[in-house]
């Protein structure tokens, strides 16, 4: 059996709790409302109540005062007034366990993946490519992993693709037409992202997902607090980021089915920014995750506005709906109350159309699973007060929970292994390497051939003059001969030898 979490009193009898069970938390969830309605403390309420029986929460802090869950909460007169009315004496104001995260690593502890790890859909995404260039970067990718080039950080992959535009025509074949202009537009693309700080993101040690699924001592569970302050400058990255988290939970994840409580629960909070703009592919993507991921004992929890900011196949698997005041000033906005209206199960007593825009701060209609899993109708409430403190912790609070965290000094060394950059240096290296062995084997080449004409003409020179001297001995001997002959000696040679033509004469 699970354990009911009172979330809420009825509003119009102030004794009758609404109840979220627990063994249906996977079933997820979304929490609407206009800005200032009341949207954050019904998060934290829901987080504390999850971490006191036991159950992880990971969310993000978008404007820094999610952190006061932190620190214990105290009474005030405004305070004492909503626990009149609410029928409370007293609550046990407590802080809750909490790690600090930043993808920035300055107010919590630094998170970080690899590139490969991301994979060309969501680093599309977040680099907001169309589709062709999401293609020639998927492309890319299949390449680095053809050739056993490892892709982990920022300069792994502007490497690689300096590589790949430099050799197109060698990938052609193989990998299809790899356009400069796509590959010019990824590379600027990811020079943008590293001006607003996406490039710490990217390297290793990577996180380890299961090191949000923690619990202290006394059995609470660990409240992974996000700090995206700096994070929601960038959208892209934040909703990117987050969807990267949800995917990694579920292929890391085993098979659980339904639990008495869940393993995590998970709150995405402005929930808008996932799905604006998002590519066909990467909507089926999330929409699969949250399908899935129920089954892996994860909850995910959207926090929006207004219901329409999430598309219908997605909206339609949140089981456990907490919607605040809405304003219909607009067509839009009445659109918006007419849909909010719309996903509850009707309650006879009132109109929820009507019942929206009127809503207080802090009251909301409330929809849970009842006990066999089925929507229940439509009630109006008061959420219950925090037992966390509403002022946010400070500067130095937040760095002594993270010097004394439990996962303290795991991320904070950034690894620098050999990977696509190292490797693809070392092969210009070779390559120049041979080119410069080819340039001197061709210079080396060249000289010996020079010496080789060099001894050729010397030994045609050494030819001639040999010749040229037997020629002057030979002709220096005729002209001495015939000064011979010419005399007495001479001419009795002559008649020696020719003495039977001449001698009788």
């Amino acid at each position: 059996m699970g354990t009911p979490i009172i979330v809420a009193k009825n509003s119009q009898d102030i004794q009758k709790e609404i109840v979220l069970h627990s063994e249906f938390v996977n079933r997820h969830g979304l929490i609407a409302g206009a800005t200032g309605t009341g949207k954050t403390v019904t998060l934290k309420v829901l987080a504390e109540h999850f971490s006191k029986i036991g159950v992880p929460v990971f969310l993000a802090d978008a404007k820094g005062d999610v952190s006061s869950i932190a620190k214990a909460g105290g009474t005030s007169e405004k305070f004492a007034a909503r626990l009149k009315m609410l029928g409370l004496d007293s609550i046990d104001f407590q802080a809750f366990p909490v790690i600090f995260w930043d993808v920035f690593g300055e107010q919590g502890h630094p998170i970080r993946s690899t590139i490969s790890e991301i994979g060309p859909l969501l680093l599309a995404q977040m680099l907001n490519l169309n589709d062709t260039q999401e293609g020639v970067l998927s492309a890319v990718f299949r390449i680095a992993d053809d050739q056993g080039l490892l892709l982990i950080d920022f300069k792994d992959l502007k490497a690689m693709l300096t590589y790949v535009s430099e050799n197109t025509s060698q990938f052609k074949a193989e990998y299809g037409n790899l356009s400069p202009a796509s590959l010019g537009a990824i590379q600027r693309n990811l020079l943008a992202l590293a001006d607003q700080g996406g490039d710490l993101f990217f390297g290793e040690p990577s996180l380890n997902i299961l090191d949000f699924i923690q619990t202290n001592s006394e059995g609470q569970g660990y409240i992974n607090l996000l700090a995206a302050d700096k994070l929601m400058n960038t959208p892209k990255l934040y909703a990117t980021f987050l969807l990267w988290m949800l995917s990694e939970l579920f292929e890391q994840l085993p098979e659980v089915g339904d639990l008495d409580k869940p393993k995590l629960v998970f709150f995405f909070d402005e929930a808008h920014l996932l799905f604006d703009n998002a590519s066909d592919a990467l909507q089926e993507k999330i929409q699969q995750v949250v399908r899935l991921i129920r089954s892996k004992g994860v909850g995910i929890y959207f926090i929006t506005q207004s219901p329409l900011d999430i598309p219908e196949k997605v909206l339609g698997q949140l089981g456990n709906r907490v919607q605040h005041a809405l304003r219909a000033f607009t067509p839009k906005d009445q659109k918006a109350v007419k849909v909010a209206a719309d996903t509850f199960r009707a309650n006879p007593d009132f109109n929820v159309s009507e019942v929206i825009t009127q809503l207080a701060v802090g009251e909301a209609l409330i929809s849970f699973l009842d006990p066999q899993g089925t929507p229940q109708i439509v009630e109006r409430g008061w959420i219950m007060p925090p037992a966390s403190s509403f002022t946010p912790i400070t500067t130095e609070e937040r760095h002594i929970l993270i010097q004394h965290s439990i996962i303290a000094g795991i991320y904070e060394k950034v690894l620098d292994r050999d990977s696509a950059y190292e490797m693809l240096q070392r092969k210009v290296a070779e390559n120049v390497q041979q080119q410069q062995a080819q340039v001197e084997a061709a210079q080396q080449a060249k000289e010996q051939e020079r010496l080789a004409k060099e001894q050729q003409k010397a030994a045609e020179k050494a030819q001639r003059d040999k010749e040229k001297l037997t020629q002057d001995i030979l002709g220096t001997f005729a002209k001495s001969a015939a000064r011979t002959l010419g005399g007495p000696t001479g001419q009795k040679l002559i008649r020696g030898l020719l003495g039977s033509f001449f001698g009788n004469r």
